[in-house]
């Protein structure tokens, strides 16, 4: 297990001391730079246009004009003797220079404009307000936690496309990147585990943070239940998936007989035809490459055997997939998957630190990835089926040994408050646990091991 990193994440430590005033400040002068850089571009490009209208016959050679000044005179025209003591060869070798350099400055100009251009396809929702972000923990945590950038991820069950506002989050994920090793750890948290979700000390199924809150309830409510300090999300829904599947060539995936022939499966890809206007097949059992909608539907489906404990293992495996051949993928692949998919997108992320993340892509490694809470017990509370953390507290302390390499963390007051709550609601404790996923476990060597992670 890695240990903490101590060096200082800056960008996050600061980002969370600005005011709200402070924050709309930056934000204007970023717009305000941006639009200034992509002016200059196209100036700068469009004055090389213009001067390459000119037609340059090139440089004559001094050695044919018939100077016959003497030596005095010559000396009187000193700016131009270097010029003239250019032997041709000389000459030709600098005017290929300058075209090469004229060439390349034009190729830099054009990438970097494409750049921005293609950034800007992806839906930008601004900054949160980590003032109204549930950051509760303490400074020990906060410097423990400095180390790492935690992004939420949302997968959203809206049934309309491009809509982010709101909907239920059947997906919900957290993306835990290691800043120094560059390690990812992907967690899928059960749509149905029963927290506090709303600022009116609601409890229900966390999905329903998102439905009532958009994406800043849903990182608040991530945040407050489990002692993170998550400032950025992305969501997409079905389309953006598909598509991405798509552009890459499929994805090779295997069904059971069971998740192939189920009438669920089946409804998932008549719907998403109709609602994308494509034509997939419904999959057949075994191991096959799968197009964008039969990937999602194998993604989607939660009523076979294991309900959303495998869903949410199909999900993790989908998104490994995807990741996994990105990373094999040539520019053009790259670059179809920007014009598709970047628009079906939503995100808190700003250019900047898109491109520092983009940066890195290639050293980024999935090591592993987990379904959450580990301890629970799948039970009734008020009357409705809910996923109980045995106990939250517990929960959170594995959760920050897991993703942070933190042994015998203290969770909050606020996270043992909502776990005492928990327990009052369920009657559910610690020594209730009916499914326990620990991933820091040691398992004797005969224990069947869970298939709720993928332990890359």
């Amino acid at each position: 297990m890695a240990t903490t990193n101590r060096n200082t994440h800056q960008g996050n430590s600061k980002k969370k001391k600005l005011t709200k005033k402070q924050r709309r400040k930056r934000k204007i002068i970023m717009l305000v730079v941006e639009v200034l850089v992509i002016l200059i571009l196209l100036l700068v490009l469009a004055l090389v246009i213009k001067l390459n209208k000119i037609n340059n016959a090139g440089e004559l050679d001094p050695d044919n004009l018939e100077i016959n000044i003497d030596e005095k005179t010559k000396e009187m025209h000193q700016g131009n003797s270097k010029k003239k003591k250019l032997t041709k060869k000389q000459r030709r070798k600098r005017k290929i220079i300058m075209l090469v350099v004229e060439v390349l400055v034009i190729l830099i100009l054009l990438l970097v404009l494409a750049l921005v251009i293609k950034l800007n396809k992806i839906n930008n929702a601004g900054e949160l307000d980590p003032d109204n972000l549930e950051i509760n923990i303490d400074e020990k945590t906060k410097e423990m936690l400095e180390g790492y950038t935690n992004i939420a991820i949302f997968g959203l069950d809206n049934r309309s496309n491009g809509s982010y506002d709101s909907g239920n989050s059947d997906c919900i994920m957290i993306a835990s990147i290691n800043n120094d090793t560059k390690e990812v750890k992907l967690i899928s948290v059960y749509r149905d585990s029963y927290l506090n979700v709303t600022d009116a000390d609601k409890y229900t199924k966390l999905n329903a943070a998102y439905a009532k809150g958009g994406a800043e309830g849903a990182v608040k409510a991530l945040n407050k239940n489990f002692d993170l300090d998550i400032v950025d999300y992305v969501a997409v829904d079905f389309n953006a998936i598909a598509r991405t599947v798509d552009a890459l060539g499929g994805i090779e995936l295997e069904f059971t007989a069971e998740e192939a022939n189920d009438i669920y499966t089946h409804a998932y890809v008549d719907e998403m035809n109709a609602m994308f206007g494509t034509h997939s097949s419904y999959p057949v059992p075994g191991v096959q490459l799968c197009d964008g909608v039969q990937a999602t539907a194998y993604a989607r489906l939660r009523n076979t055997a294991g309900d959303d404990f495998k869903r949410t293992e199909r999900q993790r495996l989908v998104v490994s997939k995807i990741v996994e051949k990105t990373k094999q993928s040539d520019l053009a692949t790259i670059n179809s998957i920007i014009d598709e998919v970047f628009p079906l997108i939503t995100t808190s992320l700003q250019n900047t630190e898109i491109l520092g993340l983009a940066s890195n892509v290639l050293d980024y490694e999935l090591v592993d990835t987990q379904g959450f809470p580990f301890l629970l017990n799948p039970a009734y509370v008020n009357g409705a089926a809910m996923v109980v953390p045995t106990t939250l507290e517990d929960n959170v302390i594995l959760l920050h040994e897991y993703l942070f390499g933190v042994k015998d963390y203290e969770p909050s007051g606020t996270v043992r408050a909502i776990s005492n709550r928990i327990q009052s609601d369920s009657g559910l404790g610690s020594g209730d646990t009916a499914r326990d996923t620990n991933p820091l476990k040691v398992q004797e060597p005969d224990t069947p091991q869970d298939d709720s992670g993928t332990g890359q």
